[in-house]
């Protein structure tokens, strides 16, 4: 119990005080005027109060996370606590602040046009290609998902509400953000926060030990940590996915101090949420405490929000994954042709395609989908947080607070893909020696960038003296 207190008052803090230098060190100005006025089309641009933006972020980002990431998570016991919180405070909220704040700086641009311009074009032609991908095996795994959970509690079958489900999803991806998501989200983002309240209470007053952080009990498990947790549980700790989802946010906010609490916050509201079901898994497993909370302690209306739960958060992904791949569509036919392909006047073009992919992955088996979605969002994380990080060496700012978290998730992508299955499925330690070389030539990469960056700085010192 000392260690679950003690994940969410260090949570809690970091927010509080780490949130607070990220915000500081990128710079905030509430003087200019957001992309949410200067852009506003009535579609994706309008503003939105701050915490109705939180709410739809955190909602955005949750999918089934908080629910699957730590059954699969709850593998490797305890440690899982060490990363869900120095993750997340550290990478994910980190890597989520900067993916918002710097697509608001950039008049809402998406994802894989930020790693155009601070990573180059080739990175932004792969990025491009690895986000829609990604978006399109979000949306299908997370339509799949709750069809299936809700055939087995309704007389309806899967095909029935494949059909409901994704038809709501192709709704809410093209309708102004006001219409559906601005005003559903809060209410399911309200029921994520109680579901993770009820758990934590509900830990103190049923049987079942929970266990604390001790050497002996860190990793119970046969799977290797490294670098398996560092992808298995992602969404409570970092997550490459939520860089595509902060810019929809990012054309609605209406200053940029709001930043903190919609990118940062949402994330550490997700990490509290992660950890508290980590905690209710480690005590006795999935099924045992989840349900004991949800039903004997709160009844059955908690067993009720906790059903409502598990299939609003995939959907409530799904829906906004279509939306931002069909935004992502939309700048690179923009780029390619020189018309403007944004707007209310594309929307079937842009659309039909990624809704045509995603109905078709939905009749893949949902767990084949999810283990390559895992490693592919954590190749975006560290694309990002690189974004980040020249982002903040181009304007001389302190990027050791993206670097340092770019860097180590560059180690354990490189080795995830050379080990996993879905990968090469090589040897562990031959994994680990191919993961180091290409971590060592990410990291020559970026130690020649800086040189270049500090050669350039000095030469126009040195053209501004002598004018």
């Amino acid at each position: 119990m000392v260690t679950f207190i003690a994940s969410i008052v260090l949570l809690i803090v970091g927010y509080i005080v780490y949130g607070k230098v990220v915000e500081r060190i990128f710079g905030i100005n509430d003087q200019d005027s957001t992309p949410a006025y200067t852009n506003n089309d009535g579609l994706d641009y309008m503003p939105m109060s701050w915490w109705k933006a939180s709410l739809i972020q955190l909602l955005n980002i949750a999918g089934t996370g908080p629910i699957f990431g730590t059954i699969m998570g709850a593998l490797y016991g305890p440690v899982a606590f060490i990363w869900i919180v120095i993750g997340c405070i550290f990478a994910g909220a980190v890597h989520d602040y900067f993916s918002g704040m710097i697509s608001l700086r950039h008049n809402g641009a998406q994802f894989p046009t930020l790693v155009g311009k601070y990573l180059g074009g080739k990175m932004k032609f792969i990025t491009t290609i690895v986000s829609i991908i990604l978006m399109v095996l979000v949306a299908a795994a997370f339509t799949a998902a709750p069809a299936q959970l809700l055939t087995e509690i309704t007389p309806l079958n899967t095909t029935t509400w494949l059909v409901i489900i994704f038809a709501y999803l192709i709704l809410a991806a093209v309708l102004p953000i006001n219409k559906i998501i601005g005003r559903v989200y809060p209410v399911f983002g309200a029921i994520l926060i109680f579901m993770a309240v009820s758990i934590g209470i509900g830990m103190f007053f049923f049987d079942h030990q929970i266990p604390n952080l001790t050497l002996s009990n860190l990793h119970p498990g046969d799977l290797p940590i490294w670098p398996l947790l560092m992808v298995t549980i992602s969404c409570g700790a970092i997550s490459g996915f939520h860089s595509t989802q902060s810019p929809i946010l990012a054309r609605t906010l209406k200053k940029e101090s709001e930043g903190r609490k919609v990118f940062y916050g949402a994330m550490i509201g997700e990490g509290v949420s992660t950890g508290a079901l980590q905690t209710a898994l480690d005590a006795g497993g999935p099924a045992g405490i989840v349900n004991e909370i949800s039903i004997t302690t709160l009844g059955a209306f908690g067993g009720f929000i906790a059903i409502l739960g598990i299939v609003v958060l995939p959907i409530t992904t799904g829906d906004t994954a279509l939306r931002s791949s069909r935004m992502m569509l939309a700048e690179v036919l923009t780029q390619l042709t020189k018309k403007d392909f944004n707007g209310k006047k594309n929307l079937a073009l842009l659309t039909i395609p990624v809704a045509g992919a995603t109905l078709y992955l939905t009749t893949i088996d949902y767990s084949f989908l999810w283990r390559y979605v895992g490693g592919s969002n954590q190749i975006v994380a560290a694309v990002m947080l690189w974004t980040a990080t020249m982002y903040l060496v181009k304007n001389n700012k302190f990027h050791w607070i993206c670097s340092i978290p770019a860097l180590f998730m560059t180690a354990a992508v490189s080795t995830y893909f050379f080990y996993a299955p879905e990968g090469f499925n090589l040897d562990y330690g031959i994994s680990l020696i191919l993961g180091t070389v290409i971590w060592t030539a990410v990291l020559a990469w970026f130690v020649w960038q800086l040189i270049k960056h500090k050669r350039a700085s000095n030469y126009g010192d040195s053209e501004l003296k002598a004018g």
